[in-house]
């Protein structure tokens, strides 16, 4: 596999958005147990035509603490294509900002979440995955969040599916809530010119070179 097939592959994980079927085959091949249980549960009770059965399945997710905001937004992405919203409280609440940036030779990604972790993508196919508690990096993460909240009411809804990645010469600032994928793109110059989105790309770019410190200084 190529390092850009590679990592499109690895850019469809990071949004919480993957259909109850995908889920289900994955929970199937791998036999891990909660919470991808609860997804091969409710895609069989769909399948049988139970979509009540399958909505409180996957509500049991919601119910299960300390996981993955990937998780989370994984069950209410299901959720929905089942016809079940978030409450309008915490529908338009972040749980993750994915930044992608379009270069000439590929597309760099950097990813954070409300649980404090954080991925780095490299369009050469390198990266970092954080999981770890650290004071100073969950600051960054938070402050990429802050700015990606700020940016929610200005913006609607995206209501269709996720486009592939940007082309080249262009930057995307995904927002991940419970209530569905808010976007913005456009050029490099333009975004970084636009008061909202500049400081978010901003934010990005401190917590990337964040994560690329503390992955060099653990590697040596």
């Amino acid at each position: 596999m190529s390092n850009s097939n590679a990592q499109l592959s690895i850019r469809d994980l990071l949004f919480g958005d993957l259909s109850l079927e995908m889920i289900a085959s994955f929970a199937a091949r791998t036999g891990d147990d909660s919470p991808w249980a609860h997804f091969a549960v409710a895609h069989q009770r769909h399948q049988q035509g139970d979509s009540f059965g399958a909505i409180v399945e996957l509500e049991k997710v919601l119910d299960l603490e300390r996981l993955e905001s990937r998780v989370y937004l994984q069950a209410w992405y299901c959720l929905r294509q089942l016809g079940s919203f978030p409450p309008a409280d915490i529908a338009s609440e972040i749980k993750g900002v994915v930044v992608e940036a379009a270069l000439e030779n590929g597309l760099d990604i950097v990813a954070a979440y409300a649980d404090h972790s954080a991925r780095y993508f490299n369009y050469s196919g390198a990266g970092v995955v954080w999981d770890i508690a650290e004071p100073e990096m969950d600051k960054l993460i938070d402050r990429l969040l802050s700015q990606g909240q700020e940016i929610i009411p200005h913006i609607g809804l995206w209501e269709q599916p996720r486009p592939p990645a940007p082309p080249a010469g262009t930057v995307r600032i995904n927002l991940l809530t419970c209530g569905g994928l808010y976007m913005g793109q456009a050029a490099f110059a333009d975004m970084g010119q636009d008061p909202l989105g500049g400081q978010a790309i901003k934010a990005a770019i401190t917590l990337m070179q964040a994560l690329i410190a503390r992955h060099t200084s653990r590697a040596t």
